[in-house]
């Protein structure tokens, strides 16, 4: 149960940046920026997510500013799919990201 968790949440992070490539290409208007956003808005995010949030994270976060990245960067993956037109899928990420979060907290396997 604890490496599927684990597995889950690798899962979350990916459908992360692709929630925001989606929303990218969704968004942008003509094919330069459609490339532009759905390339580029991942790349920040996954940038970020290196630099401070991943187990080897150069500048790791600890504690409740971990937890308010994670917060963030979720949150706004789930935005981007709603704004995107995708609510249903919004919905289900949602869902899912916080029964992991639980599940993180009760497995005791916060980074």
């Amino acid at each position: 149960m604890l490496l599927l968790n684990l597995a889950l949440r690798f899962l979350l992070e990916i459908c992360l940046l692709i929630a925001l490539g989606y929303w990218g290409m969704q968004t942008g208007k003509g094919w330069f920026l459609k490339i532009c956003l759905g390339i580029g808005v991942p790349m920040i995010f996954a940038f970020i997510w290196a630099l401070f949030g991943s187990p080897k994270a150069t500048m790791p976060l600890n504690g409740a500013f971990h937890f308010m990245l994670e917060f963030v960067m979720f949150s706004l993956a789930v935005i981007a799919l709603y704004a995107a037109g995708r609510k249903q899928l919004a919905s289900i990420f949602a869902i899912l990201i916080i029964i992991n979060q639980i599940l993180l907290t009760f497995f005791n396997q916060r980074a």
